[in-house]
């Protein structure tokens, strides 16, 4: 083998090992010799990336480049030609007390950033949110403070506001559009300072749960985080050898099988081993619940693109969550990630994003194809969606 393949090797399997072949967007598929993280597709996958390239990247490179040195300086200053008397020590307690203090400074420093972050992955989000229709008018809004007494809504940071227009057009309000009274307290009234359009959506999020990129150390850079609501939908995946089962129990429970998707059955031959036979169909900006489990093995639920990685265990339940991107109409893929078997490569995992109407008119089909009785009155609903698309034309 020339060195030429040599290299053309380790990059392919730095390829594989960094998860760039297990994932691709519907329009953006894997390519060859792709090197690094897949694109963030939710707020939380952005903070991941940061706490790579931010926090661990440096970290990993600054002691790669000292061990290099070390390296070279021990070969030249300590060959037998440069130094031919060698020198008789056991130990230096100096050097010893500094590779001890060393990495346990570098240890607390990292965990200072993944300790929040692993709360956030591991812990469900509680954020909670109220809509309104504005009648042109009105501009206070109650928020119920329902939680528990640690979780109450008491600083400003706490709450946000987001306008839709008529047309579907959403605005975050800046906090200086609004303001709180009450916080603290059972009841949140927020004042705006100018009323909305008639018939625009008033929607109000409080809570602590905030997921994305934040101020860097809370002090440098911008605050792009927001607040994550608590899961409106959950989805258990069971694995078994080879392919996942998933179930929705909000919609009756309903059931199917994802399997791997042949070949000569996809319409883009460059999605083979990514693409399943059926996809887990979820609503757009909505948090989703995963619950895991498998019927024999442990398996491993995997989305590269939202940094979501939980095992599937026999007799055990595990659960994570996520945040649906906010714009439909996008395919995520990913894999199993723990090694099941002959056939652990081809256990396919395909998600895709729609809108509302799109999500209920699929929830309907499922369970038709269950037997069961439509959950959502369609023909209502994908009128009002067709009405609102036109309006926005």
């Amino acid at each position: 083998m020339t060195m030429t393949n040599i290299f053309k090797t380790s990059i392919a399997t730095l390829a594989i090992l960094a998860g760039t072949t297990l994932l691709a967007a519907h329009a953006q598929v894997p390519t060859d010799g792709e090197l690094g993280f897949q694109a963030a597709a939710t707020p939380l996958a952005e903070e991941v990336h940061r706490f790579h390239n931010v926090v661990l990247l440096p970290i990993i490179t600054f002691i790669s480049l000292f061990v290099l040195g070390l390296l070279i300086w021990v070969i030249l200053r300590y060959n037998r030609r440069a130094n031919p008397v060698a020198r008789k020590f056991s130990h230096n307690t100096t050097v010893e007390v500094l590779w001890t203090l060393i990495p346990i400074f570098i240890l607390a420093y990292i965990a200072v950033f993944s300790f929040d972050l692993l709360y956030k992955e591991d812990v469900l989000p509680d954020g909670q949110k109220v809509s309104y229709v504005s009648d042109g008018t009105s501009t206070a809004y109650a928020f119920e403070n329902d939680f528990q007494q640690d979780r109450m809504v008491t600083q400003s940071r706490h709450m946000e506001v987001y306008v839709t227009s008529p047309a579907g057009e959403r605005t975050r309000l800046a906090s200086d559009a609004y303001s709180l009274e009450g916080l603290g307290t059972p009841e949140v009234l927020v004042s705006l300072e100018s009323a909305p359009a008639a018939g625009s959506e008033i929607t109000v999020v409080g809570g602590r749960s905030r997921i994305g990129r934040g101020k860097f150390l809370d002090l440098f850079g911008e605050d792009n985080s927001e607040i994550a609501t608590r899961p409106t939908l959950t989805i258990k995946a069971t694995g078994y050898q080879w392919g996942w089962n998933y179930a929705y129990p909000d919609y009756g429970d309903f059931e199917f099988d994802a399997l791997l998707a042949q070949k000569d059955d996809l319409e883009d031959s460059s999605l083979y081993l990514l693409a399943a036979t059926n996809d887990i169909v979820v609503p757009a900006g909505e948090t989703v619940r995963i619950i895991t489990t498998a019927r024999d093995v442990i398996h491993s639920w995997a989305m590269p693109a939202f940094t979501l990685k939980i095992d599937a265990v026999p007799g055990r339940l595990n659960e994570t969550w996520f945040r649906a991107p906010s714009t439909p109409g996008t395919t995520y893929y990913g894999q199993c990630s723990e090694i099941c078997g002959k056939d652990h490569a081809y256990m396919p995992i395909g998600l895709r994003v729609v809108s509302d109407a799109e999500f209920e008119a699929w929830v309907d089909e499922q369970r038709a194809l269950a037997g069961m009785d439509p959950y959502f009155d369609n023909e209502t609903r994908l009128a009002d969606a067709a009405d609102s698309s036109d309006a926005a034309q």
